[in-house]
């Protein structure tokens, strides 16, 4: 293990910067809050973390690790306890420091914090509070916060950090119990929900409370959500996406993320990816996420024992469309806004367009497309006033021969793992060195 004597501030950034990459679960905030006036910052209910929101403003957090130190040595972590790796430890003065300063030189609209495991839960829970708590008070923070809660803290802790939250998240880590105790022997199932669940029922009684009596504090007003890896264990995509809608509809949770296994250490118990991360998969493992969600979708429509995994070639919608042909065509000035959601190339904004737009005359193709639908999908699916777009053919290896060959757009360099960390380019002609990124911090550029 590398020990320094003495660690700057910068120093320790880059190190616990780089070791909250692989942590997924962080990409929207869902709270409005004004400024009062009084502070810094306010917070919008737009995507975060590099990412786009949905009015396509480019916004970001300062992600990281209070400490990249752990008491546990689960096998696929990076920060696990056996690992000869550099450690270092914020204390929450300087965690404080770091965010307003970021964020009076824009470059950050919110904080995002995780941490290991510090001696114990209680103990590092208990910074995480004592951060939060000077970022509110003493520094009259009013940005975006979301803090990871550590499992087996005390109730009594993670409820007074809740207050101080914006959203709250506890990683399940892996999907199944049996996969948690072949590859994290030190953490049990039992011990992530029951956080999950103490968050569930604060929230409820924190709405009803806010509903009551004016002016109460709001506990975790944008709700929580948890992150799985996938593709470290055998489990399917059935029995995955069967996980997360039972967290969906048990703990109220806002998201669940996917995070595809990154093998970043050497262990018999760890599967060997020669074509690296299951981008792909964990890819179509959103599409099915969303669908769930949004669309009225089903675990058991999407998937079965029998067909337990995802169509590589196809998206979920459209693999399901395939299957059940016999719901096609439908007839888009008379269908409802349910089944419209099932048509390839029909979202959930041009479904209620199309709902609302009826309402005004029958509606052709080429209304459809100033309406948002992707006709060169949907085509094969609906009807305008009785008649198809084309003359096709219901048959499923003509639709999807057609469908293949529209070669689906995925996400950016899904055939080329990279992990973002706080100090990357975003594609500019020069890496900055280390004194250009030292100067940025303390304000010199």
């Amino acid at each position: 293990m590398k020990i320094q004597e003495e660690m700057s501030i910068f120093e320790k950034l880059e190190i616990l910067s780089d070791a909250a990459k692989y942590d997924v679960a962080c990409t929207s905030s869902g709270v409005d809050r004004k400024g009062d006036g009084k502070g810094i910052g306010n917070s919008v209910a737009k995507g975060i973390c590099h990412s786009f929101s949905a009015d396509g403003r480019c916004i970001s957090l300062l992600k990281i690790l209070f400490t990249n130190e752990c008491i546990f040595d689960c096998k696929y972590c990076i920060n696990r306890s056996t690992n000869d790796i550099a450690r270092a430890s914020f204390t929450p003065d300087q965690v404080c420091e770091l965010t307003m300063e970021f964020y009076r030189r824009n470059y950050i609209e919110g904080l995002f914090l995780s941490s290991g495991v510090l001696y114990n839960p209680n103990f590092t829970m208990e910074l995480l509070y004592q951060t939060l708590y000077k970022l509110r008070n003493e520094h009259n923070f009013q940005g975006y916060i979301h803090v990871k809660a550590i499992p087996g803290a005390a109730q009594e802790l993670i409820d007074k950090t809740g207050f101080l939250a914006d959203r709250m998240s506890v990683n399940l880590e892996l999907p199944t119990a049996d996969s948690l105790k072949k590859l994290a022997p030190h953490k049990s199932r039992k011990t992530i929900l029951a956080p999950m669940r103490q968050i569930q029922n604060r929230m409820l009684e924190n709405k009803y409370e806010v509903s009551v009596y004016r002016n109460t504090p709001r506990f975790v007003p944008a709700g929580q959500s948890t992150q799985m890896i996938i593709g470290a264990t055998p489990e399917n995509d059935f029995e995955i996406v069967s996980v997360a809608e039972s967290l969906y509809q048990k703990f109220g949770l806002k998201r669940v993320f996917y995070s595809a296994f990154i093998q970043v250490n050497q262990d018999a118990e760890l599967p060997a990816l020669t074509g690296g991360p299951p981008l792909l998969r964990e890819h179509r493992l959103y599409q099915a996420d969303w669908l769930l969600r949004f669309y009225g979708f089903k675990t058991s429509e999407l998937l079965t024992e029998e067909r337990p995994n995802f169509n590589v070639f196809l998206d979920p919608k459209c693999n399901w469309a395939l299957g059940h042909l016999e719901n096609f065509p439908i007839e888009v000035n008379r269908a409802d806004y349910f089944t419209l959601l099932r048509v390839p190339g029909i979202g959930t904004k041009s479904a209620e367009r199309i709902v609302k737009a009826r309402h005004f005359g029958g509606l052709r193709f080429e209304d459809l497309k100033k309406l948002g639908v992707v006709l060169k999908r949907a085509l094969y699916f609906i009807t305008c006033n009785g008649r198809m777009m084309y003359p096709v053919k219901i048959e499923e290896d003509y639709i999807m021969r057609n469908l293949l060959s529209l070669k689906e757009r995925l996400p950016y360099d899904i055939q080329g793992f990279h992990q973002m960390n706080l100090f990357d380019d975003m594609g500019m002609n020069r890496q900055p060195g280390k004194q250009d990124v030292f100067q940025s911090v303390s304000g010199q550029l």
